[in-house]
């Protein structure tokens, strides 16, 4: 009897001790300027897009509030590497130009230093693409509004909207970058193609051969950083939410994560094939990190759950403590509504997404295995802390890693 009661009191303790690990002192919210041996790489949505094209265009060459604080906040944290997620694809560069000159240049309020990034990567991505195909079933092509945006390549009410841009420090190897934004869905071998409850395919054949898999566009961009190239493996997956019962987007948002985890794992992968016609995966031996707003959490919110888990559980993908924040624990009280009910820890959240769906985990900075973790964190102060007041230019927060370089 004695012994079991020694096992009980030691599991309560460990119990206990994984509580504390859990929720306690979360990283400063504005990291330390690093040191110049380290590579600080982040992600950050920072919902810099427009309902109309050419809007964000517009937004940056006024005098938006939001744009303020997103830029402050690239100042504050200084990253060496960071993915855009949500700034709309301009194909003459014209918007990265106006965000580099008009605001990462110059000192915000709340700001830090002016920010220059001389090297940048964007590229097409398939969110208001027309496909000329009645992709939701409602019976008709195209349309206004929602109804448009469901019939493009990714949903987007214009061509480009909420795209991608990749800034860096560092030379960005834009020759050897690969880009999947035309692969076919149906391509992925086992792909979870969309169904009826009743077990029918949701798009006839002659849809289902032509769907791309990426909402967005997945993009493997090799930037020459000090200590070897890293390949920025860089996304921004559907939602899986905003569709019906044959949950089209809870399979699109799986497989799209999947694709990352196919991408670094051994194997020819004759299915994996870029916009320029080559196929296969990642050397064995490259460096990455895997950036962007996934929108999965892998315990709370909608989707399946079971892409990220493995993708975070990759032999290749570096084990590491998750990046946190106070901020984000205080949120989740503050805000209650779901945030209630959920399981993981609050202090992993990356955004706040109103009370019926509540804050989750759904921005990543995953690097590989091989160079030494020096820190992370989500930059997400308390209420009361220095640069609270920067933070809600975007519901997202900004995620960041950082590397030993060698």
């Amino acid at each position: 009897m004695g012994l079991a009661l020694l096992v009980v009191a030691l599991l309560a303790l460990l119990a206990a001790c994984t509580r504390v690990a859990l929720q306690g002192a979360a990283p400063d919210a504005a990291p330390a300027a690093h040191a110049p041996d380290v590579l600080r790489i982040a992600t950050y949505n920072t919902s810099l897009y427009s309902n109309e094209a050419g809007g964000l265009i517009e937004r940056l060459q006024g005098d938006d509030d939001n744009v303020h604080k997103i830029a402050a906040v690239l100042q504050q944290v200084r990253p060496d590497i960071v993915l855009l997620n949500e700034f709309d694809y301009v194909a003459d560069g014209s918007a990265a130009d106006l965000f580099q000159r008009r605001w990462l240049e110059q000192p915000q309020p709340g700001g830090g230093e002016p920010l220059h990034y001389p090297y940048r990567y964007l590229a097409p991505v398939n969110t208001g693409v027309q496909s000329g195909l009645d992709l939701d079933n409602n019976g008709t092509v195209g349309g206004d509004g929602r109804d448009r945006g469901n019939d493009a390549w990714g949903y987007g009410l214009h061509p480009g909207q909420y795209g991608m841009l990749l800034l860096s420090r560092y030379p960005i190897d834009a020759a050897a970058a690969r880009t999947f934004q035309l692969l076919k869905w149906s391509a992925m071998p086992d792909a979870q193609r969309p169904r009826h409850p009743d077990g029918r395919p949701f798009h006839p054949d002659a849809v289902w051969s032509q769907l791309r898999l990426s909402s967005k566009s997945h993009w493997d961009v090799p930037v020459h950083a000090p200590g070897g190239v890293i390949h920025v493996l860089a996304s921004h997956p559907t939602p899986p939410a905003f569709d019906g019962p044959e949950k089209r987007n809870v399979a699109r948002n799986h497989d799209e994560i999947r694709l990352w985890t196919d991408y670094i794992s051994p194997g020819p992968h004759p299915w994996l094939c870029d916009d320029a016609g080559r196929c296969g995966g990642l050397a064995a031996d490259a460096r990455f990190v895997i950036l962007g707003d996934l929108n999965n959490d892998p315990v709370d919110g909608a989707g399946d759950h079971a892409a990220i888990t493995e993708l975070l559980e990759h032999p290749r993908v570096m084990r590491m403590a998750t990046p946190r924040s106070e901020g984000a624990l205080e949120a989740a009280e503050a805000d209650g509504g779901a945030n209630a009910q959920h399981r993981g820890s609050a202090s992993h959240d990356t955004g706040s997404f109103g009370p019926r769906v509540g804050n989750l985990r759904l921005d990543y900075a995953l690097p590989s295995v091989g160079r030494a973790l020096v820190g992370s964190g989500v930059f997400w102060p308390r209420s009361d802390a220095a640069h609270a007041q920067i933070i809600d230019g975007t519901d997202h927060r900004l995620v960041w890693v950082d590397l030993q370089s060698e």
